[in-house]
């Protein structure tokens, strides 16, 4: 089985006239379909920088990114950039909804920029709003939710595309606790349905029971963080 996303030896290095600071130093991941893994370490520690990698928005000095096989190392940026809109979701701290737009729109907006009919756009919208109990707030714009029904609407937007690799940097980091579990339970509840890999940064250790494994980010290079400590 081919993983869906592989990090071989990843080096992310970043200068200033301080001199070069290596975040990442030969960090290797494999992550498998329907696989849910959470990242975590002490802030600084280059958990963004390792997500951004994997995602497709910055782009390493040394090693391998291969999504589903492909070497992403040797494309350039409009080959990157289609990787990101066919095969990739993200979610973030904040939600980053548009404000003007309801959230079926919000939703369909990413399918019709990738060349998907308006029409099966919404309908595709709607079905994930009802997967996410949220059926009801489909023409609600985001000042009329609560935070956390606007991160639900933001899982449900990272997961319209059909992604193989869903990117969460801390998605549940301005929620208190209760909204916390509703929201998580969302994601994976959709990702597993979907068969996608899903890579979580969190500091929120309440969450770690639900994933599949966690590695902590150290030193520039990822280690199971059941051997920590």
């Amino acid at each position: 089985m081919t993983a869906v996303l592989e990090l071989k030896q990843i080096v992310r290095e970043y200068r200033s006239a301080a001199g070069v600071l290596r975040v990442l130093d030969g960090a290797d991941l494999t992550l498998n379909r329907g696989e849910l893994v959470g990242l975590v370490g002490p802030s600084g520690s280059g958990k963004s920088t390792l997500l951004h990698t994997a995602g497709l928005l910055e782009k390493a000095e040394g090693g391998q990114v291969l999504l589903e096989g492909e070497d992403c190392m040797a494309l350039n940026e409009a080959g990157r950039t289609r990787l990101r809109r066919e095969k990739l979701g993200f979610v973030y701290q904040f939600h980053h909804l548009l404000p003007e737009f309801n959230a079926r729109d919000n939703i369909a907006m990413p399918l019709m920029v990738g060349g998907v009919s308006r029409k099966a756009a919404r309908q595709k919208a709607e079905t994930l709003l009802a997967e996410m109990g949220l059926a009801e707030r489909a023409d609600h714009q985001p000042g009329q939710m609560s935070g956390g029904e606007q991160q639900r609407v933001a899982i449900a937007r990272a997961l319209a595309n059909d992604p193989r690799l869903v990117i969460a940097d801390e998605p549940t980091g301005n929620l208190d606790p209760e909204t916390t579990e509703r929201v998580f339970a969302s994601l994976i509840r959709m990702a597993r349905s979907e068969g996608a890999a899903v890579l979580v940064a969190t500091h929120n250790m309440a969450l770690i029971r639900h994933m599949d494994r966690v590695l902590t980010l150290k030193d520039g290079k990822l280690t199971d963080f059941s051997q920590e400590g």
